[in-house]
């Protein structure tokens, strides 16, 4: 005869009479009083405010230049001839000018803004081939249906790069120009490589690989974005190594911001010039732009910046200000406490109902 298996009771499957399993691990639990809670607020409130200081005078010592050129100066003929969709390929140029009181010492960059400028839209960031950008030929001649309705051209020839995020790229280019005191006028030089971050310049963006082919040669068969001048692998054409996926103008641009109010990165100022060693001295300055990207259709602004930068970025005073009102109220706050001890609780009889 077998076995019969006895059937579990109730109290089969209870933990084991363990430390662990039943609870009883030993634990600490503060004890809250005045005397150990108000220190710790108000040495809460000074560590905020001397980091909100800190932060504040960081951000203090940097320069920052803003231009809105949109109808600036002699730009305002280009903008209403960007007006007409028609006008698209005609060329305009405009020269707007400014001032700087003080000098920018040290590294200075040069940045391009767009205001009311929704690069977060979903249906807009989805438009676009990684794939492509990464060079796979397969991408290449057939792009994804991502980029819908910016794939093919009327003809039926793939797009490249493909989508609405590169069919739209910031296009107006930019020669700065520094007059001096004597009349003379120097242009500024920037460095126009090496402005994009190293995993989207090495990793995230790359040619399909020639095989021995000219650039033109592996893009043929594909044509240009809708809204582009020239093709892909034309871009730079003063610097021929600087074409394709890999271009720096189209590494930043691919790169979506945030929110509608932006900045990108168009150059950095190239201190080994004998005039600029020290930075972008005081005195007047001109821009002169080749005027190509309308705003009016989305009722945006461009405007040019310049600024120097510390090791905590730019001219924003969002985190500092942010430190010094939370140090307010936690002191708010410990003030607060204290008097209501001091009322109430002090010593311990005023508190009995």
């Amino acid at each position: 005869m077998g076995r019969v298996k006895a059937k579990p009771g109730p109290l089969a499957r209870r933990p084991d009479n363990s430390a662990f399993k039943q609870q009883r691990l030993p634990a600490w639990s503060p004890m809250l009083t005045a005397n150990t809670v108000l220190p710790f607020f108000y040495f809460m409130a000074l560590i905020c405010m001397l980091l909100g200081v800190w932060l504040l005078l960081t951000v203090q010592s940097t320069r920052e230049m803003k231009l809105d050129y949109t109808e600036a100066g002699t730009c305002d003929r280009c903008f209403e001839m960007r007006k007409n969709v028609s006008n698209a390929g005609e060329g305009c140029s405009c020269k707007a000018v400014f001032s700087l009181e003080k000098p920018f010492k040290g590294d200075v960059f040069f940045y391009y803004g767009l205001k009311n400028f929704h690069q977060n839209l979903r249906r807009y960031m989805d438009s676009r081939d990684d794939g492509q950008m990464v060079g796979r030929k397969t991408n290449l001649k057939n792009p994804s249906s991502y980029c819908s309705p910016f794939i093919r051209d009327q003809n039926g020839l793939p797009i490249a790069p493909c989508g609405a995020v590169a069919n739209s790229i910031f296009n107006d280019t930019f020669t700065l120009f520094h007059h001096d005191s004597s009349g003379k006028s120097f242009k500024v030089p920037l460095l126009r490589r090496g402005i994009t971050w190293y995993t989207d310049k090495n990793v995230k963006f790359r040619n399909p690989k020639v095989d021995n082919l000219t650039l033109a040669q592996v893009f043929q068969g594909t044509v240009k974005p809708l809204y582009w001048q020239r093709p892909v692998y034309e871009l730079d054409q003063a610097d021929p190594t600087n074409n394709g996926f890999i271009n720096d103008d189209l590494i930043v641009w691919m790169r979506e911001a945030a929110f509608p109010n932006f900045k990108k990165l168009y150059g950095v100022l190239y201190r080994a010039d004998e005039h600029f060693t020290q930075g972008l001295p005081a005195g007047s300055y001109s821009i002169e732009i080749n005027y190509n990207f309308p705003v009016q259709h989305f009722r945006g602004r461009k405007e040019v910046v310049l600024t120097t930068l510390t090791w905590f970025g730019g001219q924003n005073h969002f985190l500092p200000i942010a430190y010094l009102v939370t140090s307010s109220l936690i002191l708010l706050i410990a003030v607060t406490l204290t008097v209501v001890w001091w009322k109430f609780g002090k010593n311990g009889k005023n508190m009995e109902e």
